[in-house]
């Protein structure tokens, strides 16, 4: 019988049919997923024969409180690139049409491929290469383009306005950059959107939504005009319109009067929050950040030592000085540490300190409202001495400051407003614990004597300061100030205003009432007193570490029926009844009686156009 011999290797042919069978499979899997399954292929067979080209929708348009058009768009023209469908080409010509150097068209060649400048680069995707062209440009260039393979014109607009005021408050659109890429889909590498002021605060209300036109292309890549009859294309949608608070000419008007200055005007309705002048001086053109020249002119607003980009009505902040008065009488009324008869002496300063800080020459003694009148830096020592030493009120000092604190900022100060700017600075109001971490924790009202009157660590903004005359002005309660007054087809409560009221009674804000009156009839601010409307005011002079100081007014008219609530700082410009006292009375009289002064004004109109404060 013969011997059969195992081959011990037999299995091992089959341990390699399996495997060819499934290196087989699994091309014939990865060929099907490519041809059948994956759109990778479907994608550059379309980009091929189609070019997707993206509808860019008008921004919505800006109008102020009264209907008038203040911010529009004009119709301009981007010329685009992609880069792998580039072919050599005649930049002579190219060059000429655009009024460009060579070098100039070059050095833009270089940026677009330099990924630090420009990190969403790929050559199969549309770059910018000029944008906001001349409608004319476009049309010469358009004429020409089967010469320039790679190049395409997307039709778009650009701001436009009316007016050459208001440029920090309305903002500026700009070209995207990768972060706000990263951060909202909706933007692609060469988009624009809002970067400042309400541009920006309102962006998502005025961008509108995108739209698609898909073009059918030869073998050429040339466009042969729309595919299927544009049953594929996407339609855009138009930006929101809104409509501002703003009195447009109002807010020319106050720029005027600040030509030449610094500092800020801020003029807010009182019933409404409606902010109607944000007045930021020195300014500047909204026009010059418009078309080819806005990265040469934004650099040399940027350098410019008189910092025009910076808000100082929302940003800036400074010590309020004497127009802190009526905030600390409110606070002390409601403590119960004064009543409006309390009187307190005044020997030219608070004769506790040796006269300091010291006083001008007034009677005395002398009750709140006098106080308020005469501005007696030394009545509101007093104020200050009785609620924080006066241990009947509460145990500690370090108590009885926090409820004063808890009062100052449910007045509007220390913390933002919320107005609808991007840009809001808090101001400052300290706590017990700054002064615990200085004196430590020995500490009385004379160590901390200048907050009494406005000055040491407290600041606030020209915001908060007319925020709070329209807060006296309704008796104790105020609401957002905010400048768009309606975004068109949206509901009223879109805006999110919110009324606040402090915890300081009516009757209280009616004493401070008449104290300001008073100040405007026969104290500090007989400047503001106009013929036919009855002011209420209150000057600040602010000592200034880095020169003269600073010119302070805030106020409110008609006293019984306010409508406009103001505040006005001129840096530098020494009293308060200098000229800001002057110029809140000219935006006053200029707003009431629509655009037409009092012939009583016309002489500080004169006076405040010609100064100009070094």
């Amino acid at each position: 019988m013969p011997i059969i011999h195992k081959n011990k290797y037999r299995h091992r042919q089959y341990i390699i049919g399996i495997i060819m069978c499934l290196v087989v499979f699994i091309y014939i899997g990865r060929l099907f997923y490519i041809q059948v399954l994956s759109p990778e292929y479907k994608y550059a067979a379309d980009n091929i024969a189609f070019y997707r080209k993206t509808l860019y929708p008008s921004r919505g348009l800006i109008y102020d409180c009264r209907g008038r058009l203040v911010v529009y768009n004009r119709p301009t023209a981007t010329i685009q690139v992609i880069m792998r469908e580039v072919a050599p080409f005649d930049t002579l010509e190219f060059c000429t049409i655009l009024g460009i150097s060579r070098e100039e068209l070059e050095q833009r060649f270089v940026d677009i491929k330099d990924l630090k400048k420009n990190r969403g680069y790929s050559s199969y995707t549309p770059q910018e290469l000029f944008s906001q062209i001349t409608l004319e440009e476009a049309s010469l260039l358009e004429e020409k383009l089967y010469k320039y393979p790679g190049f395409y014109i997307n039709h778009r607009t650009a701001r436009d306005y009316n007016y050459p005021s208001g440029a920090l408050i309305l903002g500026n659109v700009g070209e995207v950059n990768q972060a706000t890429i990263d951060q909202d889909p909706y933007y692609v590498p060469s988009d624009y959107a809002g970067t400042t002021g309400i541009e920006k605060s309102y962006e998502r209300f005025l961008r509108g939504q995108k739209g698609t036109s898909v073009l059918l292309r030869d073998a050429h890549g040339r466009i042969q005009g729309q595919y299927d009859e544009g049953k594929l294309d996407q339609e855009l949608t138009s930006g929101h319109d809104l409509t501002l608070s703003l009195d447009i000419l109002l807010q020319e008007y106050g720029e005027r009067l600040m030509q030449g200055k610094r500092g800020a005007i801020v003029a807010i309705e009182p019933k409404t929050g409606e902010v109607r002048a944000m007045v930021t001086a020195p300014f500047y053109d909204p026009r010059l950040l418009v078309g080819r020249n806005r990265g040469k002119n934004y650099q040399a607003l940027e350098a410019d030592p008189q910092k025009p980009l910076f808000n100082r009505a929302t940003m800036g902040t400074y010590s309020p000085g004497s127009t802190f008065k009526p905030v600390q009488s409110a606070a002390f009324l409601q403590e119960g540490a004064i009543h409006p008869e309390t009187m307190y002496s005044c020997y030219r300063g608070y004769p506790l300190l040796g006269g300091r800080p010291a006083c001008h020459g007034h009677s005395s003694p002398l009750d709140l409202r006098h106080a308020l009148a005469t501005s007696c830096n030394a009545y509101f020592c007093w104020g200050l001495r009785e609620l924080l030493d006066n241990r009947a009120h509460y145990p500690t000092v370090q108590d009885a400051f926090e409820h004063w604190k808890g009062h100052i900022v449910g007045m509007g100060f220390g913390y933002k407003l919320g107005v609808d700017l991007p840009s809001e600075n808090r101001g400052y109001i300290p706590n017990a614990q700054v002064y615990d971490a200085i004196y430590a924790r020995r500490w009385t009202s004379s160590t901390i004597i200048s907050i009494s009157i406005g000055q040491g660590e407290i600041l606030a903004t020209p915001l908060q300061l007319a925020n709070f005359a329209a807060t006296v002005a309704n008796r104790g309660y105020y609401y957002t100030p905010h400048l768009v007054k309606e975004i068109g087809g949206l509901p009223t409560d879109s805006i999110g205003v919110k009324l606040h009221r402090t915890d300081i009674r009516a009757e209280h804000f009616d004493v401070i009432d008449q104290g300001m009156r008073m100040a405007v009839l026969s104290g500090t601010c007989r400047r503001a007193n106009l013929p036919d409307i009855a002011v209420c005011g209150k000057t600040g002079t602010t000592e200034n570490v880095h020169g003269k100081d600073h010119s302070l007014f805030i106020g409110y008219a008609p006293q019984e029926d306010p409508k406009i609530a103001i505040a006005v700082l001129v840096e530098n410009a020494g009293f308060g009844a200098t000229f800001a006292l002057p110029i809140a009375r000219l935006m006053i009289d200029y707003y009431l009686h629509d655009g037409e002064l009092s012939e009583s004004s016309r002489m500080y109109e004169t006076n405040m156009l010609n100064a100009v404060i070094p």
